[in-house]
């Protein structure tokens, strides 16, 4: 059984939190977000979530082409990036699991499966600054 937590994050609901611009250039922005996780592969999320953390960036639409970087794993959506998150709470039932999303739905549904939920801001600095 893995150990690593697997932290999740939604792409487009944490990009699309923060009014920096991002809708003009929507897979620059999930780029810059990409960027802005890596680190927290190797240091977690103080003191909520330790180190090594497996980080899943999910994307979809314009944004369903950024490559994953080592330290960030970016699966995209072949529909909704909701479903997409939810297959991957549920394909990891003994793992801890963390969302990242403001997505009210989504929170309901990952929660039910046993996934801790957070919302953007949890993320500090804010990664969705880029």
């Amino acid at each position: 059984m893995e150990t690593t937590p697997l932290l999740i994050v939604d792409g487009a609901n944490v990009v699309g939190s923060r009014p920096n611009g991002w809708w003009r250039d929507r897979a620059g922005a999930a780029a810059r977000l990409r960027d802005a996780l890596v680190p927290l592969a190797e240091r977690g999320v103080p003191p909520e979530l330790p180190p090594p953390v497996e980080v899943v960036l999910v994307v979809e639409g314009a944004a369903r082409d950024v490559p994953g970087v080592p330290g960030v794993r970016v699966v995209s959506a072949p529909g909704s990036g909701d479903d997409t998150i939810v297959e991957l709470v549920a394909a990891a039932p003994g793992r801890r699991r963390v969302v990242v999303t403001a997505d009210r739905e989504l929170r309901a549904r990952v929660g039910a499966l046993g996934a801790e939920v957070h919302g953007p801001r949890w993320l500090r600095p804010d990664p969705a600054d880029g």
